[in-house]
């Protein structure tokens, strides 16, 4: 499957020069080691990939013992792989690095060996348990994977030519036309729908059938159980609980989490390091109320009130229908068709969470709850801000709309409020592009182009 991370390795083995090794941050079957041993198989004469989540202690000694002797180090990793090295011309990855700490921290010496080029991949990087009694090595850059973007699953389909006339579209203020606008959505709903985890993406692309992506996605809503249980040390009860209420909290109107609803008396001081989890094994998208609208959008974050969006949105639709341990063909289709009456605006806000991250932003949205000034009580679904800062108009509020009829109080008010900070107000929704009243109005898949 074709990965734009791919180019991003790339740049990397070019710029980098073997100065400094890359670290692959994302969440579990997110498609890390594939994009890893295709970039090997690719770009360098020979390659050796050590799974330390597979590897014996026979592998993993060389790195306590042989940091101070590469020469012998590295022979006894040709034989065991049975892989010839070249200088410069080969690869050595570090698979689900985090599983061994120590292999990490020997990346410093590795790296100023200069012999080789070192690919990491993991998830969990900085939680306690995976840093714990290591020096973290500076000469490591990272990088996050995300699950698969809307044109990135459109490749898979093999559709090479819709995303090129979106792009066009979106930079000429353009419509798309009614026929390849329906087109347009036709192919969003699905991606909405099957998500864009690899393995549900392939079964889509090679079935056709929503059924058996909805297993493959269980699966993975398994393996992450499985994780929690695992890895989460000391308040797996606290994570899973979270994990679970996600569905239901989205499905509230204002969709922020209250942690009220997990135990009566619960306090974020008790459930950070659980929603820390969450966060740093990529499952979720956590959205934080910045308090004021201007630049700096995290410098006046309130970390106490926030939303908590699953981080892929096929995932979240096997997640929150699952009273039969399958979701129906038919809830599937009313989705596909737009007939689905519950839990629509929380599909459409989730999956514009997804798109953003995946774009690069950190996600906030703004919350005024006054009871005194009606002018200032409003709900904003999100804030992003421009990529070059100037002296105002830096801010662009943006509300999620999932069906035709609807109002824009909030949006509104926040433009006549923060007259000086807004740049652009958009609106996403299900139409065609269009401009009106100083709002812009796009279709939901034109988010990645914010």
């Amino acid at each position: 499957m074709r990965r734009k991370i791919y180019d991003d390795l790339l740049r990397w083995k070019r710029e980098s020069a073997g100065r400094t090794a890359l670290l692959i941050d994302g969440a579990r079957r997110v498609g890390k080691s594939y994009i890893a041993e295709e970039f090997a198989r690719a770009e360098y004469k020979t390659y050796i990939l050590i799974d330390f989540n597979r590897v014996g202690d026979d592998v993993k000694d060389l790195f306590i013992h042989y940091l101070n002797d590469l020469d012998t180090l590295f022979m006894y990793l040709s034989g065991y792989y049975n892989v010839k090295l070249y200088e410069h011309e080969s690869l050595i990855i570090f698979d689900e690095v985090q599983m061994f700490p120590k292999a990490r921290a020997a990346i410093k010496y590795l790296v100023a060996d200069g012999r080789y080029d070192y690919l990491e991949t993991g998830s969990l990087m900085t939680i306690k348990k995976n840093v714990k009694d290591i020096m973290i090595p500076s000469e490591e850059r990272h990088i996050k994977m995300h699950p698969m973007d809307f044109e990135e699953f459109l490749w898979a389909l093999g559709n090479d030519t819709l995303m090129g006339i979106i792009k066009r579209c979106f930079t000429e203020m353009q419509p798309m036309g009614q026929a390849m606008h329906r087109r347009a959505m036709d192919c969003f709903r699905k991606y909405m729908i099957v998500g864009g985890m690899p393995q549900a993406v392939r079964e889509y692309a090679d079935t056709q059938d929503f059924d058996k992506v909805d297993l493959v996605k269980r699966d993975i809503l398994t393996l992450y159980r499985a994780d929690i249980i695992k890895h989460a040390e000391g308040y797996e009860m606290k994570v899973e609980s979270i994990f679970d209420e996600i569905p239901s909290q989205l499905q509230k109107n204002e969709k922020r989490f209250k942690l009220s609803s997990l135990k009566k008396e619960a306090r974020l001081r008790n459930y950070e390091d659980a929603l820390f989890w969450l966060d740093d094994a990529m499952i979720v998208n956590i959205c934080y109320n910045s308090t004021e609208p201007n630049v700096g959008l995290k410098l006046n974050r309130d970390r106490m009130t926030l939303k908590c969006y699953m981080a892929d949105t096929g995932l979240l639709i096997s997640h929150a229908f699952d009273e039969n341990g399958i979701v129906s063909e038919e809830i599937y289709k009313k989705l596909l068709f737009d007939k689905l009456e519950l839990n629509k605006g929380m599909i459409m806000e989730n999956i514009v969470a997804q798109m953003l991250t995946a774009g690069g932003h950190k996600l906030y949205f703004y919350s005024n709850s006054s009871r005194n000034d009606s002018r200032s009580r409003m709900e904003i679904d999100f804030l992003i801000a421009k990529s070059k800062i100037s002296n105002r108009h830096n801010i662009s509020p943006i509300e999620v709309k999932s069906g035709k009829n609807y109002t824009l109080t909030s949006l509104r008010k926040f433009k006549a409020k923060y007259a000086e900070q807004t740049h652009i107000p958009y609106v996403l929704h299900t139409s065609d592009l269009k401009e009106e009243d100083g709002f812009v109005y796009l279709p939901l898949y034109m988010t990645p182009l914010l």
